[in-house]
């Protein structure tokens, strides 16, 4: 792909990082840029490698359920330049606790399908698998 020498267009990020030129355009209306994005002088966005870095930290932030709100505090806290590294340690110790939690009800969901999914390849292997959980007949 062809990079421009005045950096990426909005359709390259998006191609880039996987999020739409709709979700481009919503991150930078909420300020979730760590600089405003230029334009070239025919009013195009013009993105450079770190706007696609800090991109991509975003998206696993938010697939890992970090809430826009936070993201937009963790940005504005970044955009503030040093200074304020304890409270970005402090934000990012509370989103890992929370996805540590959840990847906790996670394992114990996926232990217990996984049982059943043990006990179902036996009965399937056996032949015994014949009304194993079926519902019950009609009174």
């Amino acid at each position: 792909m062809a990079q421009r020498a005045e950096g990426k267009s909005i359709g390259q990020v998006a191609e880039e990082t996987g999020l739409s030129v709709h979700a481009l355009r919503f991150f930078e209306r909420e300020e979730l840029f760590l600089r405003p994005v230029p334009r070239t002088g025919g009013g195009r966005r013009v993105y450079e490698p770190a706007d696609v870095e800090w991109l991509l930290l975003c998206n696993r932030l938010r697939e890992s359920g970090m809430p826009i709100a936070t993201l937009k505090r963790f940005a504005g806290l970044v955009r503030s330049g040093p200074g304020n590294e304890p409270e970005r340690l402090a934000l990012l110790q509370e989103h890992e606790r929370a996805v540590r939690a959840r990847r906790a009800e996670l394992d114990a969901a996926l232990e217990i399908i996984h049982g059943k999914v043990m006990a179902y390849e036996k009965h399937v292997r056996e032949g015994t698998a014949a009304g194993v959980w079926a519902p019950a007949p009609p009174r």
